[in-house]
């Protein structure tokens, strides 16, 4: 569902993501992991339109994304690192706007809302306006807007942060139970949840990829933990 080939961004002299290639296919949850500044999040952006790539491309649901942004943008939900809103909006009146941008109409609109307000557990804030939110249900608000079109491709930048331990809970349970009809791509630094949820893992360094495996074969090829992991192939560690 996802085809990345040769991906590149540049930013002056600084290349943020350095040719990289994958794919993400239906069922899979790819954990996109790397320290900061490695390219994960300028990565995510053009996959979502956000950013064009200097050269190489990558397809969405067969859509190219330098050719066909607006199908490529219709076929995904995406949850930016610092969501953004308008903190003078309510909840209602920001996710009504989001359903406008996404042609929802009619029952189509209610079918969705109603899915989404407890699917994201805002139902108790759903009329105060976002400014007046914590970090946690900003998060959910900005989460709820990203699923609101139940699109088949999610790309997901930090989903939890913010959130504490039960919310967390609750999110994860949820990408496990939508990753059976989708594909998703997550940015994480809590290796927990990677272990917890991801299917394979990507490790992304000075904007390029150093291994793409699953979590499991992640531990046992490197004879540690995934944080020990992380920080022998990010570091150039020399393994055991």
């Amino acid at each position: 569902m996802i085809e990345v080939q040769k991906l590149t961004r540049r930013f002056g002299p600084i290349v943020a993501v350095d040719g990289i290639s994958f794919q993400v296919q239906k069922g899979d949850i790819l954990g996109f992991l790397g320290p900061n500044g490695a390219g994960k999040s300028t990565a995510m952006k053009m996959l979502a339109c956000f950013l064009p790539p200097d050269s190489g491309t990558a397809k969405v649901c067969g859509y190219d994304i330098v050719q066909q942004p607006l199908q490529v943008r219709r076929s995904i939900g995406y949850l930016a690192e610092n969501a953004p809103a308008y903190p003078e909006m309510t909840v209602a009146g920001f996710l009504n706007f989001v359903c406008d941008a996404r042609g929802l109409k009619g029952a189509a609109r209610r079918e969705a809302l109603d899915r989404i307000i407890p699917l994201c557990s805002i139902g108790t804030v759903y009329h105060q306006t976002i400014d007046t939110l914590s970090k946690g249900y900003k998060r959910r608000v900005g989460l709820a807007q990203a699923l609101i079109h139940n699109p088949p491709v999610l790309i997901l930048d930090e989903p939890t942060d913010g959130l504490d331990p039960n919310q967390k809970h609750e999110v994860r349970e949820l990408i496990l139970k939508m990753a059976k009809e989708k594909a998703i791509i997550i940015s994480t630094h809590i290796l927990e949840e990677v272990e917890q949820i991801c299917t394979r893992a990507i490790i992304i360094a000075r904007g390029r990829i150093l291994a793409d495996s699953t979590p499991q074969k992640l531990q046992t090829d490197y004879q540690g933990t995934l944080e020990e992991v992380f920080r022998k192939i990010t570091l150039g560690k020399k393994t055991a």
